[in-house]
């Protein structure tokens, strides 16, 4: 593979901010220096554009295998590094359910023959499972996972705390959870039902998915956890509550309890299920200006320390109609860096806040090994963004296979000019330069 020598590039990384070159050779970076020059290396001028390292999204829903009618490793993939994320991490709730090992390698093998981003795959873990689960190699696989399952026929993991004790006080890899208390939620789904006489309007998504609902799991787990301090991470925190029950760490390396925010519940509020109604349905429910507010204060104290964009693609059909008939769940991934930048642009968070929650802490956490960061000899997984750019999101600009995206109309101010994965350069200015194939993720073995 030939040199690529990235130069004039304003760098984000690791808390700063600074103006160099970096050299590409063989997938990695070779050398970050103020000034660099090789004559055998191909030039790209960055133009003082943002430099980051690639997002690492570690919560998507591609769709693949059995609800390809939604998405695919191959298009969701390319939506992603068109959204300047150069690796993911998929969730189990495919059909069938990732729930054994084998399954669990099929996925990455057709990742491997599919995938323009770099992957892994979360073991799916119900009632059923719970030896076959522990068994994961975690140098190899990202951690298990109960999102978008049920632990029972009626159940998430969250609502059973005598399994929660099994499995927490054996399991030596990170054990990811959604965390939301279903009794509650039924309970506020019969009041409203009964209220609307069966015609329940959007809006009330986020009383029927309560504050109440997710503090309630989440006080739960957190009580089980200090019992076996292992390795538990929180899928899209969406209250503002919650968040501060999470210390308030910057020791990433050695959390034994973290957890996620998402991009939808820094962006909307409930006043939108007016504009965009089921449109943003998802779970746990977008909430209050408080709530979205108290996650971004959550974020910066460390309370919270990812960003995720929980990409879950359904086809229109599978988005309309009434509040019972609407899946929840929304194609995003294209889109979250963008919306983050234009969080910035508000002086909300930082750049380099955007680059440590969606990078930096999500490689610490996870323990990747030589990813996350603009450093020498690493993977050259990097992002150029263009900011003073503006544009609108249309439907003709989506990747996505469904064909839609609930932030169609937004207007934005920054834009991924340039996503190299693996020192590949995929994607440029709205065009796909390369299909060369991302790369399976490792993580550091360690409990």
């Amino acid at each position: 593979m030939k040199k690529q020598l990235l130069v004039n590039a304003k760098i984000v990384n690791e808390g700063t901010s600074f103006f160099s070159d970096v050299l590409i050779h063989h997938g990695r970076i070779e050398k970050i220096a103020t000034y660099i020059s090789d004559p055998n290396a191909d030039v790209f001028d960055i133009n003082g554009n943002y430099l980051i390292p690639g997002m690492i999204d570690d919560q998507v829903h591609f769709r693949d295998p059995g609800l390809t009618y939604k998405g695919n490793l191959a298009t969701e993939s390319r939506a992603a590094v068109a959204g300047g994320v150069t690796s993911f991490m998929d969730m189990p709730n495919t059909i069938p359910n990732t729930l054994t090992r084998d399954l669990l390698e099929q996925k990455y093998q057709a990742a491997a023959q599919q995938s323009l981003a770099n992957y892994s795959f979360f073991m799916g873990v119900t009632a059923g499972n719970l030896e076959e689960a522990l068994r994961v190699d975690n140098e190899s696989v990202c951690g298990i996972t109960d999102d978008g399952l049920y632990f029972n026929e009626q159940q998430i993991l969250a609502n059973n705390p005598e399994y929660l004790e099994k499995l927490f006080s054996r399991a030596e890899t990170l054990v990811a959870l959604h965390s939301e208390d279903e009794s509650i939620i039924d309970q506020n789904y019969e009041r409203y039902f009964t209220e609307t006489k069966g015609k329940i309007p959007f809006a009330l998504h986020a009383k029927i998915r309560s504050t109440e609902a997710c503090v309630t799991a989440t006080k739960r787990v957190l009580d089980i956890q200090s019992k076996y301090q292992n390795r538990l991470h929180f899928f899209h925190i969406s209250t503002g509550e919650e968040a501060m029950l999470l210390p308030a760490s910057t020791d990433y390396r050695n959390k034994r309890v973290t957890a996620e925010a998402c991009i939808h519940h820094l962006w909307f509020t409930e006043k939108d299920y007016e504009k965009r109604g089921g449109d943003i349905k998802w779970n746990p429910s977008i909430k209050t200006e408080f709530d979205r507010l108290t996650l971004i204060q959550a974020l910066k104290e460390g309370r919270i320390d990812i960003i995720a964009s929980d990409h879950a693609p359904h086809s229109k059909e599978e988005k309309q109609g009434t509040y019972e008939q609407v899946k929840s769940g929304a194609p995003i991934v294209q889109h979250t860096l963008p919306l983050l930048f234009e969080l910035a642009s508000r002086g909300e968070i930082s750049v380099e806040q955007i680059v440590e929650k969606t990078s930096h802490r999500v490689a610490d956490i996870y323990r990747l090994k030589e990813r996350g960061y603009l450093r020498e000899g690493n993977y050259a997984d990097v992002v150029e963004i263009r900011l003073n750019a503006p544009w609108e999101i249309t439907s003709s600009s989506l990747l996505y296979k469904c064909g839609w995206a609930p932030v169609v109309g937004e207007r934005l101010s920054a834009k991924v000019k340039r996503t190299f994965v693996n020192g590949n350069l995929v994607y440029q200015d709205d065009v796909f330069m390369s299909y060369v194939k991302g790369s399976r993720l490792f993580f550091e073995k360690s409990r």
